[in-house]
């Protein structure tokens, strides 16, 4: 069981972060622009988006990354920095205002992006609003800059968690946005991780990826993959203990990131833009793994049960339906779904083929702002978890007029 902490970001010894507004986005007062920086040059890594249209910041962290090390990552929120004629000269100016302020170079800055896409980016704000950032830096920031990060979200997302290896405290915070154009086999959204161990850089992106895989990568809220999809992790070593690979300390540290990233991608996939509730698709019985995640990724990509669960209608058959066309070779006359959530369990298919069930006793486990929907397709021992949302009225308001 996971020791979960308060902090997010600056839960580990020697990170520091900041969030405030800088004027991004006009005539507002949310804050739009973060900062989170280590006390010392960090290892680093991260994993992107598999959108073939990929923003500058992309591009610049992944050339400042070369060398795997990072001493500071700064994010703006309201506008994506993606397809944009000067972007690369906007996101490298970022680096540099931002390096300058810490007295570091621009090559150890990580930059991300954020908001709404093929807009110029306005670097004043941006290199106005870096002096009051930097002085805001502080070991209680975290909240801040997960504030900061935000665009639709309606709540800002923060995790930390404290393992003991061999007797001595570690500790991993993250903090994330994202409430739409999020679908599974890509990166993430915008995430932040930080930790105090000690880990080289090829072994931190192996760990990033197995954890994304698990977590960010079996979250959808509307099926759009983002351009500026961006996870990252800085282990500065400040708690002295080093993560190598085949041993217990890897195990463990790996574990706890999942933990981590698991928390955030659930709280993603609950703040799916105009969603009322969390959905956990669980399949169990696959013949493999590719088998098990194709199910659970086009359950929880469905538009139809995506709807029915929005309008609290047990509507089993639209499961069905997705389970068929997900491209797993399955016996579909094998397959048992029942429905979750606090207020109880429902069966409602068994053998591919519909059970009796109350209607009234759906009706209140739907109602409940997390439900599971658990799928038994009995051929064989692997399984795979997804988490998405419904889908409302309000998704389609939000994006009808996300520009204007």
């Amino acid at each position: 069981m996971l020791k979960f902490i308060d902090g997010g970001v600056c839960a580990p010894t020697g990170f520091k972060a900041a969030g405030v507004h800088c004027g991004i986005r006009k005539g507002k007062t949310k804050k739009d622009l973060a900062l989170i920086v280590s006390d010392v040059p960090a290892n680093a890594a991260a994993v992107y988006t598999q959108n073939l249209v990929k923003a500058a910041p992309i591009y610049v962290t992944q050339q400042n990354l070369q060398n795997g090390k990072a001493t500071a990552v700064v994010c703006n929120s309201g506008n994506a920095n993606t397809c944009n004629a000067d972007g690369m000269e906007k996101a490298f100016a970022m680096c540099e205002l931002t390096a300058s302020a810490l007295n570091i170079s621009a090559s150890d800055v990580l930059v991300a992006s954020t908001g709404v896409i093929g807009q110029p980016l306005d670097l004043e704000p941006i290199r106005a609003g870096i002096p009051a950032l930097v002085s805001e830096l502080s070991t209680s920031g975290g909240a801040s800059a997960a504030e900061a990060i935000m665009t639709t979200d309606t709540f800002a997302k923060e995790v930390a968690v404290e393992i003991e290896i061999d007797g001595t405290p570690v500790k991993i915070g993250g903090i994330a946005k994202g409430s739409g154009m999020i679908n599974p086999n890509m990166a993430t959204m915008l995430g932040f991780l930080t930790t105090d161990a000690k880990a080289e850089s090829d072994v931190l992106a192996s760990i990033l990826k197995n954890a994304a895989d698990i977590s960010f990568n079996r979250v959808s809220v509307d099926g759009d993959t983002s351009t500026n999809d961006t996870l990252t992790i800085m282990a500065n070593g400040k708690s002295g203990v080093k993560i190598s690979p085949k041993t217990a300390a890897y195990e463990q540290f790996e574990e706890a990131l999942k933990g981590v990233c698991v928390a955030l991608a659930k709280m993603l996939a609950k703040d799916g833009e105009g969603a009322t509730k969390l959905i956990e698709c669980v399949v169990s019985g696959a013949p493999d793994v590719k088998s098990a995640e194709l199910v659970a990724d086009s359950v929880i990509n469905s538009p139809l049960v995506k709807t029915a669960m929005f309008g609290n209608d047990a509507n089993w058959g639209r499961i069905l339906c997705a389970i068929g066309y997900a491209g797993a070779r399955l016996d579909v006359n094998s397959i048992d779904v029942a429905i979750k959530s606090v207020a109880g369990s429902v069966l409602v298919c068994q053998n591919g083929a519909g059970v009796a069930f109350s209607e009234e006793d759906a009706l209140s486990i739907l109602q409940c702002d997390e439900v599971i929907i658990d799928i038994a397709l009995n051929q064989g021992d692997y399984g795979a978890t997804a988490w998405g949302c419904d889908l409302s009225y309000d998704y389609v308001k939000i994006n009808g007029d996300y520009r204007t």
